[in-house]
């Protein structure tokens, strides 16, 4: 990864503490520049985040639209991890330049509105019979990628 390149995640309408917390701690792992929360996203617990919340800077931010409309200012290219019609798997995703990843919430996903903001759709593919994975599984998989197609 470029010294040049951030990765962000904005964590929006998270309901569980504990998948905030695992986020937290795979962020510290990826090296993460900055965490959103957004929704009713709670903040992360000592508990569950292990002392990661110390390590990664985070914000609370209000107003999501707000937030990807400032982001996309300074040249963030704003992408959703969400099954869509429209999503490209993300191992052939390529970023063009530092990304903030949108990881919603555990039942409903991202909301139609707010994927229509977002400049990608990336998502994960699924063989079982479950339609996703946990959102914190998820994210890991995702980051990883995205640190290993930055350095490509």
């Amino acid at each position: 990864m470029r010294k040049s390149d951030k990765i962000y995640l904005i964590l929006h309408n998270i309901r569980s503490v504990y998948n905030v917390g695992a986020i937290f701690r795979t962020a510290d792992a990826a090296r993460v520049s900055k965490i959103f929360l957004t929704g009713y996203t709670p903040d992360p617990a000592q508990k569950t985040a292990l002392g990661a919340e110390k390590f990664v800077t985070w914000e609370r931010y209000l107003d999501i639209s707000r937030l990807i409309r400032d982001l996309k200012k300074i040249k963030i290219q704003i992408i959703a991890l969400e099954q869509s019609k429209k999503a490209v798997d993300y191992r052939k995703f390529r970023p063009r330049f530092s990304i903030a990843l949108i990881l919603g919430n555990e039942v409903r996903g991202i909301s139609k509105p707010l994927l229509k903001k977002c400049d990608k759709i990336i998502y994960i593919s699924q063989y079982g019979k479950k339609e996703s994975l946990n959102v914190s599984v998820a994210a890991g998989i995702a980051l990883f990628e995205l640190i290993r197609t930055f350095r490509d």
